[in-house]
């Protein structure tokens, strides 16, 4: 049975740890069993990013910024993200998209995406 949890008791993940890349995270979805759609709490650390750029083919994702700002490379525009910034990635939208943190302070957001076993990644390339 699914019950609330609090998020401060919950422990950070960290991927690709001491590169430009680092990232942490805590998949608030799963406690008690994994769910349908896919919530998580994210941190890209400062100067960090999350190269390669993707986009999907069945998952949709949305993405709300808490904390800090970044910039969102999506196809060949940049948006500035700040906190209550909200974006939606359709699933099948063939635009690449990845964030990088050009400030010196942590920059923290919200993932929430489908789980669809018919979802393929797409990179871009020499990205």
């Amino acid at each position: 049975m699914k019950t609330p949890v609090q998020e401060a008791d919950l422990p950070w993940a960290t991927w690709f740890k001491f590169t430009d890349r680092e990232i942490r995270g805590k998949a608030l979805c799963d406690i008690g069993g994994v769910s349908k759609i896919g919530v998580g709490l994210l941190e890209l650390s400062p100067e960090s990013n999350t190269k390669p750029a993707h986009y999907h083919s069945h998952e949709e994702e949305h993405l709300l910024v808490l904390s800090g700002s970044a910039q969102l490379h999506l196809g060949d525009e940049v948006f500035e993200l700040v906190p209550g910034s909200y974006v939606c990635f359709p699933a099948g939208q063939e635009v690449f998209h990845h964030l990088h943190n050009h400030t010196n302070f942590p920059f923290r957001y919200l993932m929430i995406g489908e789980r669809n076993n018919e979802d393929k990644v797409f990179y871009e390339r020499g990205a």
